[in-house]
């Protein structure tokens, strides 16, 4: 509606929250509107954890905790094409977990396009959403 009314000739959508992202582009997509969606880098703070108005609600403790979610992340990517999706997402997950204090809700890699799970590198995006204590938390990378 929001894009009917305004008639916009480009739109900004961060890619923190990646799924929301991909199903505005593929509404864009099917609809036909002359729109160009910009996706906007994650902003991160400097532990990496990716900034979010829910960051306010962690202790400082658990901010430092937090921060190992994009380490594990970003550790994946130094090793993805050596492995199967299936056994990187086994290994991301437990990696996490191990981590007191976190404790992953979904892990799934996916195709960018078409969010639908993947057994391929070719366009995958690890979108991940994890408990740190009661605060849920998203971050995704692209492999």
């Amino acid at each position: 509606k929001l894009f009917r009314l305004v008639k916009p000739t480009r739109a900004y959508f961060g890619e923190k929250d990646f799924q929301q992202l991909a199903i505005i582009r593929l509404m864009v997509r099917s609809m036909q509107f002359d729109i160009e969606i910009v996706g906007c880098p994650i902003v991160r703070e400097e532990s990496g954890l990716a900034r979010s108005s829910r960051n306010t609600l962690l202790s400082e403790e658990q901010r430092a905790l937090a921060a190992n979610i994009h380490a594990v992340l970003k550790e994946s990517t130094t090793f993805y094409s050596q492995t199967t999706v299936k056994e990187l997402h086994d290994a991301t997950i437990a990696a996490i977990n191990r981590h007191e204090g976190l404790e992953v809700e979904y892990y799934d890699i996916v195709d960018k396009d078409t969010l639908q799970p993947t057994d391929k590198w070719q366009n995958a995006v690890g979108c991940v959403t994890v408990f740190c204590g009661s605060v849920r938390l998203i971050d995704n990378i692209q492999y």
